[in-house]
């Protein structure tokens, strides 16, 4: 997408041009909200951000002046609620895509609350954007030695019956390990026997839990009073 481009004057007082779009998409690459909630605020309160592109290393500079929504993407985004007031004050919206899985038990996630304490934030987040605004995503269905399809599927059913009310769409992928080089070493530093998915397992994975869907959720009406 083709982003108009303005003259914004540095805190060093240089002239440059910057790109000014309209929506920001944040985080994709980094967990902002979980790690650096704090500087992403500064600069938008400051107005404009230096990006260093990581394949060749040029600099380019993102404006804000005439940001009207910002997406995020988090496994944490706790440290989102504090600056809620302060978007809605700037008229700024946002949208949130929450990685909400359940992987305690086998400690696939050790950086991340326990579920319990995510699924809080979850709720306190729809609370204060509405349920159309936190996507929950389960990203990514992993299948292992300890973890099949069956699994897969009970720990949805668990995660949606604790956001009963406060979801409506559930996004979610198969892990394509062979594709992630560090996630493979990882998996294999940690002697965790993955399996890839193939299309008889996506396709009978996806068929149950549309049933479940159908059966439990009518995914996920908004039944709170």
């Amino acid at each position: 997408m083709k982003h108009d481009s303005i003259q914004i004057s540095t805190h060093s007082g240089k002239i440059i041009n910057a790109q000014a779009p309209l929506i920001i998409s944040t985080s994709r690459a980094t967990d902002i909200p979980a790690f650096y909630a704090d500087w992403f605020f500064s600069r938008l309160e400051e107005g404009y951000v230096k990006w260093t592109n990581p394949f060749n290393g040029k600099d380019s500079y993102i404006s804000f002046r005439n940001t009207r929504f910002i997406v995020f993407w988090s496994k944490n985004p706790s440290s989102l609620l504090p600056y809620l007031k302060y978007l809605k004050d700037k008229g700024i919206g946002c949208y949130l895509q929450y990685t909400l899985n359940d992987y305690d038990n086998e400690k696939l996630e050790p950086n991340v609350p326990n579920l319990f304490e995510r699924i809080d934030t979850y709720k306190r987040l729809v609370d204060n954007l509405g349920a159309e605004r936190v996507i929950w995503r389960f990203d990514p269905m992993i299948l292992t030695e300890n973890i099949g399809i069956n699994e897969l599927l009970s720990k949805v059913t668990n995660i949606g019956n604790l956001l009963q009310g406060y979801t409506k769409k559930l996004v979610f992928s198969f892990a394509d390990i062979m594709t992630y080089k560090k996630v493979a070493r990882n998996l294999d530093l940690h002697n965790i026997k993955y399996k890839e998915w193939d299309c008889t397992a996506m396709t009978e994975f996806a068929k149950q839990l549309s049933n479940l869907n159908a059966n439990n959720w009518k995914f996920f009406q908004d039944n709170r009073t």
